[in-house]
């Protein structure tokens, strides 16, 4: 496949991944058709999580303009499905009206559905009636009284307050937003790549959360503290060097490292290779159009293995197929759809070289074939 056809099986796959989750939002069915026989327990919070998450993931798509025809179409189609879900979701008469209010969980999935609208300013959050503005402001709010943990949870208190700033509400707090950037400074370990809190933990937290909202985080609120117009090179050297590190683990064949907890969320953990992919903040040494191609190897070698979805199409926890034992206590059908976060480029125009370069061998495919490439460095070297 060339860029072009690769370009096509993201939407097509990012539309067979989200289709039932906003089809039925915008309907106010979700709560009706959503799976939540997997893990009961935890199966309040699951709308939330699937639609914030798939909200997270696809928002730079549908941000996109200047394009036309059948993608147009597709993408005019899935933002107004988008605005209505936002309604359906928001609203206290929806029967789809989702749980901003108890402890822990909710905090966590506001803050990426902060995210998505962080990433779809004019096609998302601008074209919010004063209603669900106002409905959201109020949801996101409700999330304020969690104390978040001495860990990525900081970034999620963080990025909830982004969303009340991008909707306009004067009331954001600054505090957390400075103390999540500050904490997250304090806890590099080195080499791009932050602990989750004071400890390291081999997992792919950086690429999940970390990384992404840090970065989102500072180029949106840079101009309220002289400090981060310091803080904001350092966190992008990081975030690059991270990038590079996460390209190099993608296999010839498309596999990775399954290390860590939350691997049900699947390609998600290459959340941050797509976001500097569509930010234009990868490493000089490396070619836009391999990351394409990599991440292309990356979903189909997921998505070529049966049993990722039920017969209704929702996903089913695993990493490859149905591997219901890897999925930790916390993760229900609504947490796997964090994998949506792999689409971030298609934020980018078809023409941009990420898309439109000829196709390119990734690292692991030119170091295997014998390419004689310059050797990887520590930034910290």
């Amino acid at each position: 496949m060339n860029g072009t056809e690769q370009r096509k099986y993201w939407i097509d796959t990012m539309i067979r991944i989200g289709d039932p989750v906003l089809s039925s939002l915008a309907q106010r069915k979700l709560r009706e058709q959503l799976p939540t026989e997997f893990h009961r327990e935890r199966s309040h919070f699951a709308h939330l999580e699937a639609f914030a998450r798939l909200a997270c993931g696809i928002a730079p798509w549908l941000e996109l303009q200047d394009l036309d025809g059948e993608e147009e179409q597709r993408r005019l189609k899935y933002t107004e499905l988008m605005l209505q879900s936002l309604d359906a979701a928001t609203d206290q008469d929806s029967p789809d009206y989702m749980d901003f209010d108890s402890v822990g969980q909710p905090l966590v999935d506001a803050a990426f559905l902060a995210h998505a609208l962080v990433r779809s300013p004019r096609n998302i959050t601008s074209k919010l009636d004063d209603r669900v503005k106002k409905n959201l402001i109020s949801a996101f709010k409700k999330t304020r009284h969690m104390i978040p943990g001495p860990n990525n949870w900081l970034l999620f208190s963080a990025m909830v307050e982004a969303g009340l700033y991008i909707l306009g509400d004067p009331d954001y707090d600054k505090v957390r937003v400075n103390y999540a950037i500050r904490m997250f400074m304090d806890w590099y370990k080195g080499d791009g790549i932050y602990g989750d809190g004071k400890d390291y933990h081999w997992d792919y937290y950086n690429s999940f959360v970390i990384q992404p909202m840090l970065v989102d985080l500072i180029h949106l609120f840079e101009q309220d503290s002289y400090a981060y117009t310091g803080f904001k090179p350092i966190i992008l050297e990081r975030a690059k060097r991270y990038a590079s590190i996460l390209e190099r683990m993608i296999s010839p064949d498309g596999t990775y490292p399954l290390i860590g907890r939350s691997l049900t969320y699947r390609f998600g953990a290459f959340q941050h290779l797509g976001q500097a992919a569509l930010q234009h903040f990868l490493d000089e040494q490396i070619n836009p159009a391999q990351v394409r191609c990599a991440l292309t190897a990356v979903i189909r070698r997921t998505m070529e293995v049966p049993g990722n979805f039920d017969d209704n199409g929702w996903l089913r926890p695993g990493v490859y197929g149905y591997q219901p034992n890897l999925a930790e206590a916390y993760i229900n059908t609504g947490s796997l759809y964090l994998c949506s976060a792999v689409f971030l480029p298609l934020g980018l125009s078809p023409s941009d070289e990420f898309w439109s370069a000829p196709n390119a061998k990734w690292t692991s495919q030119l170091l295997l074939s014998g390419e004689d490439l310059l050797a990887d460095h520590s930034i910290e070297a």
